[in-house]
């Protein structure tokens, strides 16, 4: 495939699925669904997930048969991936077996024992919880490949002051500190490039706020045990993408490609990178990918755990 003439977030959130799909910590999973079992057969769960996008882990989390009365609200910043998470909803709930009545913010799914609402809505998380003004009605927080887009240290108390005390969180695919690109063009150079490209990460400021860290995932430990919050299970998720006899699977060279083009965008202009020189390696990067030579891996770590029945 070679280079897309332009980008669209929405399709780089559905090429990812595949990638998501082998990275998840099966650990971390099966503790996650056993968790979700026990606490859905006692009563309805509420479960909030931020930064959904366009909708693939509540697909995944609802279709898992690990909850049987639960109800299910996935808000996005981004009005496009909200659309296409309505859009995607009604298609994965039928081919998974359920009955789905389409709603004005969801719908319902009904399946054998299960009956789960799902909602969606777009919001700026940080607006969302805000509205909620510590009601404290969540089960469980979900947080997909988000952590790493915020400042954790004042982030996380606000995200813990939506649930309940004794809630659970999920915090699968986050970034910890690798962005692994081969085969090499230039060592140092390749070096210095991810360096970089980390460094942003780490300077990055949104709407006046600092936000990230290339380290998320290592440092989250510390945060946790900060709050008073137990780590019930945690493991890698490492994004591994290559090119096997018939090319990469799915839309996988699309996501390819977007990653290069996410790390052109962070560094283009950036005074210690001769514009040229870059210009040339990002071309390199995505003439691999046309070859089905490049291969990309990138550290990431699940964790799945529980606040303190005491918090508040």
């Amino acid at each position: 495939m070679p280079e897309p003439r332009s980008y669209s977030f929405t399709r780089y959130l559905s090429a990812k699925r595949t990638v998501d799909d082998r990275a998840f910590n099966g650990h971390v999973w099966q503790q996650l669904l056993s968790v979700l079992k026990t606490a859905s057969a006692r009563q309805p769960l509420h479960i909030l997930e931020l930064g959904a996008g366009i909708g693939s882990m509540a697909e995944r989390l609802l279709c898992a048969d690990g909850l049987t009365v639960a109800t299910y609200t996935a808000i996005d910043a981004d009005p496009d991936a909200i659309a296409q998470g309505h859009r995607d909803a009604q298609q994965w709930a039928t081919k998974a077996g359920f009955r789905y009545t389409a709603t004005d913010t969801g719908g319902r799914l009904r399946r054998g024992h299960q009956d789960l609402v799902f909602h969606l809505e777009t919001i700026d998380l940080f607006d969302f919880i805000a509205q909620q003004r510590q009601q404290r009605t969540w089960d469980l927080l979900v947080a997909h490949a988000l952590l790493d887009l915020l400042d954790v240290p004042t982030a996380l108390p606000a995200l813990f002051s939506v649930l309940a005390p004794g809630g659970f969180f999920y915090f699968p695919i986050t970034f910890d500190g690798a962005s692994i690109l081969e085969p090499a063009i230039d060592p140092p150079y390749d070096a210095h490039i991810e360096a970089l490209y980390h460094a942003t990460m780490d300077q990055r400021v949104v709407q006046g706020r600092p936000s990230g860290d290339s380290r998320t995932g290592r440092h989250l430990f510390g945060h946790l045990r900060a709050l008073g919050a137990n780590v019930l299970a945690a493991g890698s998720s490492d994004w591994v993408v290559f090119a096997g006899p018939q090319g990469y699977p799915a839309d996988e060279a699309y996501f390819l490609h977007d990653i290069i083009h996410t790390i052109h965008t962070a560094l283009a202009n950036h005074p210690e990178l001769d514009a040229d020189r870059f210009a040339h390696w990002v071309h390199q990067r995505h003439a691999q990918i046309q070859d089905g030579t490049l291969v990309y891996i990138a550290h990431q770590l699940d964790l799945v755990g529980q606040i303190s029945a005491s918090s508040g």
